[in-house]
C-alpha cells in the first residue's frame, strides 16, 4: 500500500510494501470511497505476522488479504495479524481480527430493574 501522508488516516503507516500496485490502489480508493479502514496494516509487528500469502516456491511473501471496517467502529478492532500454522489448503495465511464488543442497555431494560427487589 502506500504510504503517502493522505493516506495514512486510511491505510495507516505498517503495511509490508511501500508502493501499490493496481490492486492495492483499488483498495485505497474503495476503503475512502466508503468511508472505510484498513486495519491490518495499522498494527505494528514483525513482518512475518503481516504476510498474508506466499508463493508456491516459499521465496515470495505479500501481505494481500486485508480487513476492512467503518471508520465509527475502526476503535473496536484491537489488533489483526496472520497466523501461519493454521492448515488452510491454500497459499494464504489465516487473517484473525481481535474485536471489542460494546453493547449498549436500553433505557427500557434499565428502568425494568430499578425499584424492583432482586432478592
Amino acid at each position: 500500500m502506500r504510504r503517502e501522508n493522505i493516506f495514512k488516516p486510511t491505510i495507516g503507516q505498517e503495511s509490508i510494501d511501500q508502493d501499490s500496485n493496481d490492486n492495492g490502489v483499488r483498495i485505497v480508493n474503495f476503503a475512502i470511497s466508503k468511508n472505510l479502514v484498513v486495519k491490518n496494516t495499522m498494527f505494528l509487528h514483525r513482518d512475518i505476522l503481516k504476510y498474508t500469502w506466499t508463493s508456491p516456491d516459499g521465496k515470495t511473501h505479500n501481505q494481500i488479504d486485508h480487513v476492512l471496517i467503518g471508520r465509527r467502529w475502526q476503535s473496536s478492532v484491537l489488533d489483526v495479524r496472520s497466523f501461519r500454522g493454521a492448515e488452510c489448503d491454500t497459499y494464504h495465511y489465516l487473517v484473525i481480527a481481535k474485536v471489542r464488543e460494546r453493547l449498549a442497555v436500553g433505557k427500557q431494560a434499565a428502568q425494568r430493574f430499578v425499584g424492583k427487589d432482586l432478592t
